[in-house]
């Protein structure tokens, strides 16, 4: 089946961009039915906000463990008298 290089719209920014006929036998290849609705720009800016890398880092809050005393960081800000735990103090109190 030969594929033919074709524009589209993007979600994210409204830009076009072209859904080359290489791109489109990778999808076909992978199965994936559905066209891409964003660019490669908007695509790996989604794919960084989604990881957490660089700016698009996901801000961190210093706390101390309830159990072991240690500091930590927490993706939340805690309120006070809340006890909060690390992450290998709270792995353990989910597996008791």
């Amino acid at each position: 089946m030969a594929f033919e290089d074709r524009t589209l719209e993007c979600r994210g920014c409204g830009s076009e961009f072209v859904f080359s006929s290489g791109e489109q036998e990778f999808f076909q290849e992978r199965g994936l039915v559905n066209d891409p609705v964003r660019c490669p720009s908007c695509r790996a800016t989604r794919r960084r906000t989604r990881a957490g890398v660089g700016e698009y880092a996901q801000q961190m809050y210093a706390a101390v463990c309830a159990e072991c005393g240690d500091n930590t960081e927490l993706p939340f800000e805690s309120k006070p008298g809340v006890q909060v735990y690390c992450k290998d103090c709270f792995a353990v109190a989910q597996t008791k």
